[in-house]
């Protein structure tokens, strides 16, 4: 079987991610490194793969079918325009960009050259995922009105030795919460507006630890995330949904959304409604939905081979990562603010 070239572009800790998961697939190789650190250039020779400092020589000495770009976020766009305009699919991790203006500057060129961009918002491809948004797609919870998201957890105190990681832009709401953000928009549709607060005294950095927010969607339902990196607590997606390895997995929900005919937790799957008189004085059923596990990150990986053959459209587009972004950005600006952000629409390309 001829597999397909995946290049990798950045071999941080996420990029060396991806790569373990190429070595495992059957139907994909690893094509190529760049990478201009000693360590990148170290590992590629350990893999038995070409190494180039510089992703555009990389491009033109190897033409993979596509690229996974996993450099320092603010030149995912530069890098995987590149990648475009060598007519090579990119695979760009999140967040898409540093600003919802750069974002766009991909969203057109993706247009322009017509060669796909799939955004690395991995929690798409959880199996549980697919399965929550099957059942709300069937109409089963009814009209949707509330959601409600918990990312709260414990760093320890090494991980703020990494200086940027107590600047502005290293707090949780960009690194973290952009992941529930996405999912919500993922089950729930588009956000409208948001509302929100954050504080930062418990470490006293100059980025926030906690953080809560009230988004709006266009359907009109309401939803919910708080979020913080100082709390003792399991109630966060990756201790829930088992699909981090590095993390226990904890038997307890983060999510949960409910409607006018129905309310579903995640990632246990269990549905609640009722069968007969609909009243909070009747009794509720309870239903469970039960899905195999599968790594998202490898999913993700054959979902970009068939978004490079044409079979599939990507699950997460340029335009949607823009879209969370945008909405990721909100959060934080409306935390300073103190007022509410109404999200503009993005462009429809």
């Amino acid at each position: 079987m001829n597999k397909t070239p995946i290049a990798l572009i950045g071999a941080g800790a996420i990029g060396r991610t991806h790569i373990d998961r190429i070595g495992r697939s059957g139907t994909l190789r690893l094509a190529a490194i760049a990478d201009p650190t000693d360590a990148g250039r170290a590992l590629a020779q350990s893999l038995g793969v070409p190494w180039y400092a510089d992703h555009l020589g990389m491009l033109e000495g190897v033409k993979p079918r596509g690229a996974v770009v996993a450099t320092p976020n603010g030149t995912h766009v530069a890098v995987a325009a590149d990648c475009l305009e060598h007519g090579v699919a990119a695979l760009v991790e999140k967040p898409v960009a540093d600003t919802v203006a750069e974002a766009q500057r991909l969203v057109d060129a993706q247009a322009r050259t017509g060669v796909p961009v799939l955004v690395g918002h991995h929690r798409r491809h959880n199996p549980i995922s697919r399965r929550a948004r099957e059942i709300l797609q069937s109409g089963r919870l009814g009209r949707l009105v509330a959601a409600s998201a918990m990312a709260t957890f414990l760093k320890p105190d090494a991980y703020f030795e990494a200086a940027w990681r107590r600047q502005a832009g290293g707090g949780p709401i960009l690194i973290n919460l952009i992941h529930d953000i996405d999912l919500l928009r993922f089950l729930m549709g588009e956000i409208e507006s948001v509302q929100a607060a954050s504080s930062n005294a418990v470490r006293g950095f100059a980025v926030e630890d906690t953080s809560a927010a009230v988004l709006r969607f266009a359907s009109g339902a309401l939803g919910t995330v708080l979020l913080s990196d100082a709390a003792a607590s399991p109630w966060c997606w990756d201790f829930c949904s088992g699909e981090q390895e590095a993390y226990p997995r904890q038997q307890v929900q983060s999510h949960f959304i409910a409607g006018t005919h129905g309310s579903l937790s995640l990632p246990d799957l269990q549905l609640w409604n009722y069968r007969g008189e609909r009243s909070w004085h009747a009794e509720l059923t309870l239903e469970q939905s039960a899905v195999h596990q599968a790594d998202p990150y490898s999913q993700q990986l054959q979902h970009f081979k068939a978004v490079i053959e044409g079979s599939e459209a990507p699950l997460c587009s340029a335009l949607d990562g823009l879209r969370t972004l945008q909405a990721t950005l909100a959060v934080h600006e409306a935390a300073v603010s103190a007022q509410s952000v109404r999200l503009e629409a993005g462009s429809s390309q």
